[in-house]
């Protein structure tokens, strides 16, 4: 998941969400509680914008705010490979958020969907994208949706 639309670097030095993103991502959140997505990980960019987006998203599907990961392999501008590597260590968890930036989180899903071709996925903030990966396939994955920011809004009501 992108994180939402956030202030510019100049109006917060944080970049933190604004308003509408925050609303953004609450949409988006609403949108995944009601087709019944949980998870079993959340992970986050240690950036406040993505880290704010991930902490929306546990709250309302009730994963523990304290439990959530923050690793600097979700930075914008991380080599995919450090993000895969870093989730390895996870790979007992069953559904896993990320919650991070461009264009390592399209980088990271061009990785888990081919085999040395790049692949766009044109992500949105507050977008989702889910990818299953089959690790009896050595990991390859396969798209199952990809949502925008207006679709999840239109699930969400």
């Amino acid at each position: 998941m992108q994180h939402g639309q956030a202030f510019s670097k100049e109006a917060d030095p944080e970049r933190s969400l604004s308003p509408e993103g925050e609303i953004q991502v609450a949409a988006s959140a609403e949108a995944l509680a009601r087709i019944g997505v949980g998870f079993d990980l959340v992970v986050a960019s240690p950036k406040k914008r993505a880290l704010q987006t991930a902490e929306i998203v546990a709250e309302r599907l009730g994963y523990p705010l304290e439990e959530i990961k923050i690793t600097e392999t979700l930075q914008p501008t991380a080599p995919a490979a450090e993000a895969l590597a870093f989730l390895k260590a996870y790979e007992d968890k069953g559904l896993i958020l990320l919650a991070g930036h461009l264009p390592s989180l399209g980088e990271i899903a061009s990785d888990l969907l081919s085999e040395g071709s790049k692949i766009a996925i044109r992500f949105e903030m507050g977008g989702v994208c889910r990818i299953d990966i089959d690790m009896a396939q050595g990991g390859s994955g396969e798209l199952k949706y990809y949502l925008t920011p207006d679709q999840l809004r239109l699930i969400a009501k």
